[in-house]
């Protein structure tokens, strides 16, 4: 195995962009709930390395196993924490209390407001996130515009949306009113441009970089585009010179300490050392996040294991047994190409010891 990379945690937050990493969580694998010293610990460790959290996203098992009564607690918890020690927090507001049937647009913009109750109590800013519900009763951009035409008026401080591709999520297929996405895209910045200040920002999760540019370019003055892109990452946060993308990322989770000193890095202009920092871990999130990209998670809670944040690789669900033996082997043998395993010796006995439970001579 190789040496892992020195990234010591920076003074503060990177100032030249603003970063959220999507946090895992933690089950208890005694019980049915969540281990809460290991999940908040977690987060204590991206706050640390001046990443924002974003809490209680696709990350973290919504829609995949965490319920409403877990999250609406992981989101209380990790509001506690973030105040606690200073620390930037958005957390998703959805849908997914109501029971997976159709839903009448009013039952579905309540329970928005339900979660998004929560979400502010919390002291978080909230992400409206992309609701299979509303995605099963839309007929068209207007019933769109309709549901978040109501809600971002009630928000107290400017919200993020949220659009997640079906490579994550295949229930959001044609979000914003159309399969095309070219068209909803433009659904996308006429609601954004109807209600720009109450619009912090617009989380793009499509895998498409060109795609993400070009509405970038479209967005009004002061709405941020944070990229959800966990394949061309490096080049969309460092920009062109018409701008450039925020991040709230899911592969901020495993490599966060080589996203905050990328952005350190970007932040004195250094775009060369930003370059070279991100270079390893490229190929590591295209594996992590390769076809089925749903069960990214897997390989997420794998790494956090590999690398002693938390004692055991279980997942809500039983989702660790989501991705194969080989994939999860090369992810390790990626990890440790980037640097990422910070004991060495510790993911060696891990991975050794799992391999022989799945029947692989070490």
């Amino acid at each position: 195995m190789g040496e892992p990379r020195a990234y010591g945690p920076p003074p503060g937050p990177p100032s030249s962009r603003v970063a959220y990493a999507a946090a895992h969580v933690v089950p208890d694998p005694f019980g049915g709930g969540l281990d809460w010293d290991a999940t908040l610990a977690f987060r204590r460790h991206l706050w640390s390395y001046g990443l924002g959290v974003a809490e209680a996203m696709d990350t973290a098992q919504r829609g995949m196993g965490l319920d409403w009564p877990a999250t609406r607690e992981l989101i209380a918890r990790s509001g506690r924490e973030a105040a606690a020690c200073g620390g930037r927090i958005v957390c998703g507001a959805g849908t997914d209390q109501l029971p997976p049937c159709p839903a009448p647009l009013g039952g579905i913009v309540a329970a928005y407001e339900e979660q998004l109750a929560v979400v502010e109590e919390a002291g978080a800013v909230p992400v409206l996130m992309a609701s299979r519900h509303l995605a099963a009763a839309a007929r068209g951009p207007d019933d769109y515009a309709e549901v978040y035409g109501r809600l971002l008026p009630q928000v107290r401080r400017p919200a993020v949306l949220h659009w997640l591709g079906p490579m994550f999520d295949p229930a959001l297929e044609g979000y914003w009113g159309s399969a095309d996405p070219d068209a909803a895209g433009d659904a996308l910045v006429e609601l954004i441009a109807a209600h720009a200040d109450r619009i912090d920002g617009v989380k793009i999760s499509l895998l498409d970089a060109d795609r993400e540019i070009a509405l970038r370019r479209r967005l009004p003055p002061g709405v941020r585009l944070y990229t959800g892109d966990d394949f061309h990452y490096p080049e969309l946060i460092r920009g062109d010179a018409s701008g450039h993308s925020d991040a709230l990322l899911g592969v901020f989770d495993p490599i966060a300490p080589a996203a905050a000193a990328a952005l350190q890095a970007l932040d004195k202009g250094d775009t060369a050392a930003y370059d070279a920092i991100l270079a390893p871990t490229v190929p590591l999130a295209r594996h992590l996040f390769e076809a089925p990209t749903f069960h990214y998670k897997t390989g997420v809670v794998f790494l956090a294991w590999l690398a002693g944040h938390q004692r055991h690789f279980r997942m809500v669900g039983g989702l660790e047994s989501a991705r194969s033996v080989p994939h999860l082997v090369r992810l390790f043998r990626l990890a440790d190409a980037a640097g990422l395993l910070p004991d060495p010796g510790l993911a060696a006995d891990r991975m050794r010891a799992w391999l022989t439970v799945q029947g692989v001579a070490p």
